[in-house]
């Protein structure tokens, strides 16, 4: 039923695109939820805008630095550039930002945002012009995550009159980017934008005995035609962007010994490690201006991911005949065998590390390695209304939203068998089409949203009630390619979600927010698996000056149950898409934000930044032997969110010139929720450097170093061992404005 209300809707939208045009107010922006700094800090609940200048100041292209600029925010780092990573927001789940809202311009970007969130795929950052993050009651409108909140990417805009950019940079590791934007609009209403943007590297790691590389390509092309006349009522704006990714990424890291050795170095045994990924969006965006104070949107999207993530997963001590019949035990169980002195299948220590160091040999089919193949989309249609009115002495903006989605994750996934012989791979068995995984899981659901902002004096209220009908199924196939039915399951899920806002203007620089909701995670398709629920409340003080802005909130997040969702980058011996019952849990902490300027001292400015979270997250139950959480001991943490973490950015601004240094604090963390001795990472301490000066209006040229005193921190131990941060990296570059 649900695919069919779709189809109409987006027959309906394309019709509703080509009505007449009649004069009036030009249509609202739909990509943004707030749209600039100042409005984010009128809003009720906890949110932070990341703009144009913000990002200029060190022009990172790793989403992983950019986002700790927002209080609240966590991460389990994994590749050191940021192309697959694991965001938390108030303590939900990291694994590959799955419990998050993900955005670009305002529509769902995750591969397949119900039936498979994990996000393989990340929109490039380095491509952006802001970041909005959204927590607390306002998170209801970006659903179907709601307990963290969102995190909205704002792709470049169409210039309002004819320009261009070019900017390129060159680093280490043989690491280049260039990023060219060139658009306009004409006194017609027509706007363009074309954007192409560059990133490649070798990587900061090396390969035991292996002339591959440890890095990444890629490209990415965005396009957009606009249509707006100044005297009309309507706007259109289309949207093609297209990503092609290639990189010798892996999910096997290190035994503790062997970090302390080598942190930068990988076992040769990912050798032949790669993904491989491409991406299209098409957004077509519709917007009509009933009045003054009505208006209505319309968004058609469809988006398709492919991926192929080639890597190592395991080894069968006494070899196989064909990948069919393998055996495997995973490297995560090899890695944690050596670290805590055990043997595995009768397999000492000694040997176990010279397996992974590539002295020992190995037995026939051996050494498996999966393709891991997967397709997916993401479609729909969202509708939007916008209505300002007052009654008696209440001003109100009441939002309205629907939105009807589908999406589908389809794997046909190969094991192959190799052994290691001189510290090579050699092929085995290419193993038959299907035999690591062959199912399609979908989804289909219904989303409506209600928000009203009313102001009332000093008061602001935002009452809010969001709605969501979630269909989601698995069906499972034998022989390969023809897909034999095996068996197939499904899950339905109905929820309402209200929440309340509220802003209180103490004086004219400094409000009262407080806020409270019921969150929501979509759950999986696994039979048994209750939906992750969470009432969350907020409480804080927010002042802002012509020079000062400070924001302090405490949040409590009280869960019924939280949920796990088994995936191949958790690590954990489970079936991947499996969820887990955590039952309850409590995610407790306090978010700080400040932004000032020190003072001039000769022309020089000396701009300061703040962000400090501190967040207290803990099982309320005893839960044991789950494949995905292990033992759990009520009290014990939520694993990789820190305790503590905060960062300061403190620079010095000429009229052409600027330098900031960024020095970023993490806590060390649990990385499972017992917190062994090796299920712990380190504590964090990164600096930053960059300088900036102007040659000309239109020529500026930067630098930039990472990582200035080159910590070497065991950041990750999942999926397979310990993981280091990127190593020193300095780059240099130039923009050209025309």
């Amino acid at each position: 039923m649900k695919k069919t209300l779709l189809a109409t809707a987006i027959a309906l939208t394309m019709f509703n695109v080509s009505a007449q045009e009649s004069p009036g107010i030009k249509a609202i922006e739909t990509v943004t939820i707030y749209g600039n700094q100042l409005k984010a800090q009128e809003a009720t609940g906890s949110a932070q805008y990341i703009g144009e200048q913000d990002l200029e100041k060190f022009a990172y292209s790793d989403i992983q630095r950019i986002i700790r600029q927002a209080p609240g925010v966590s991460l389990q780092v994994e590749d050191g550039y940021g192309l697959r990573p694991n965001i938390s927001i108030r303590g939900v789940a990291t694994e590959r930002s799955g419990r998050i809202t993900l955005l670009e311009d305002n529509i769902l970007i995750a591969p397949a945002p119900y039936s498979a969130p994990s996000a393989y795929y990340f929109p490039t950052a380095g491509r952006m012009s802001a970041f909005e993050v959204v927590k607390g009651p306002a998170a209801i409108t970006q659903g179907p995550y709601t307990i963290g909140g969102a995190i909205n990417m704002l792709s470049t805009p169409i210039p309002s009159s004819q320009s261009g950019q070019i900017t390129v940079e060159a680093g280490q590791d043989s690491t280049y980017r260039a990023h060219a934007t060139f658009g306009g609009q004409n006194d017609g209403g027509f706007g363009y934008l074309l954007e192409a943007h560059q990133w490649q590297s070798d990587g900061f790691q090396s390969i035991d005995r292996s002339n591959s590389d440890t890095g990444l390509d890629v490209t990415d092309l965005t396009m957009k035609l606009a249509y707006a006349p100044k005297d009309s009522r309507h706007s259109v704006e289309l949207k093609l962007q297209y990503t092609e990714q290639d990189s010798e990424q892996s999910y096997l890291g290190l035994t503790d010994t062997g970090f302390a050795d080598n942190a930068m170095r990988r076992y040769g045994l990912s050798a032949l490690d790669n993904i491989s990924t491409e991406h299209t969006q098409v957004m077509l965006n519709y917007a009509f201006q009933v009045s003054k104070t009505l208006s209505l949107t319309a968004v058609a999207y469809n988006n398709t991911h492919e991926r192929d993530w080639f890597k190592t997963e395991g080894i069968d001590f006494d070899g196989s005949d064909n990948a069919q019949d393998f055996s495997r035990t995973s490297w995560s169980d090899v890695i944690s065998a050596v670290n805590d002195n055990e043997t595995v299948a009768g397999i000492d220590v000694a040997q176990l590390q010279g397996i992974l160091n590539g002295t020992i040999d190995t037995e026939a089919g051996s050494i498996q390695l999966r393709s891991n193949k997967r397709e997916y989309y993401s479609r729909g249609i969202q509708f939007g209304l916008n209505w300002d009115t007052q009654l008696g002495e209440a001003k109100h903006h009441v939002e309205v939203g629907v939105r009807l989605h589908e999406d589908e994750e389809d794997r046909l996934q190969r094991n192959s068998t190799y052994q290691q012989i001189d510290g090579q791979l050699v092929l085995n068995d290419l193993g038959e089409l299907g035999n690591a995984g062959n199912r399609v899981q979908d989804a289909d659901a219904l989303a409506i949203h209600v928000y009203d902002r009313i102001e009332l004096g000093d008061w602001v209220f935002t009452p809010g009630l969001r709605f969501e009908d979630i269909n989601q199924s698995r069906t499972r196939y034998t022989n390969g390619a023809e897909r034999v039915f095996r068996d197939e399951r499904e899950n339905d899920t109905t929820v309402v979600l209200p929440g309340l806002g509220v802003l209180y203007k103490i004086d004219s620089n400094l409000n009262l927010i407080a806020g409270a909701h019921k969150g929501f995670t979509a759950p999986s398709n696994s039979p048994g698996a209750k939906e992750e629920e969470a009432v969350n409340y907020e409480f804080g003080f927010r002042y802002g000056n012509n020079n000062l802005n400070a924001e302090v909130v405490y949040f409590l997040s009280d869960y019924d149950n939280i949920v796990g969702v088994c995936t191949a980058s958790s690590g954990s011996n489970c079936e991947i898409g499996d969820a887990f019952n955590g039952d309850a849990a409590t995610v407790q902490g306090v978010e700080f934000l400040l932004k000032t300027e020190l003072g001039q001292f000769n022309g020089i400015r000396v701009p300061l930044n703040v962000t400090y979270s501190y967040i207290d997250s803990e099982f309320d139950t005893d839960i044991s032997g789950t494949d995905f959480f292990g033992d759990v001991t009520a009290g014990d943490s939520i694993p990789y969110i820190p305790e503590n973490q905060g960062q300061i950015t403190l620079g010095l601004e000429g009229n052409n010139w600027a330098t900031y240094l960024n020095a970023l604090y993490v806590d060390g963390v649990c990385t499972r929720a017992s917190c062994d001795t090796f299920e712990v990472t380190d504590p964090s301490f990164i600096v930053d450097l960059s300088g900036s000066y102007n040659v000309s209006d239109s020529l500026r040229l930067f630098a930039r170093i990472e990582n200035l005193t080159d910590q070497e921190d065991i950041v990750s131990r999942q999926p397979y061992g310990a993981r280091p941060n990127k190593s020193r990296t300095a780059s240099v570059g130039v923009t050209y404005r025309f």
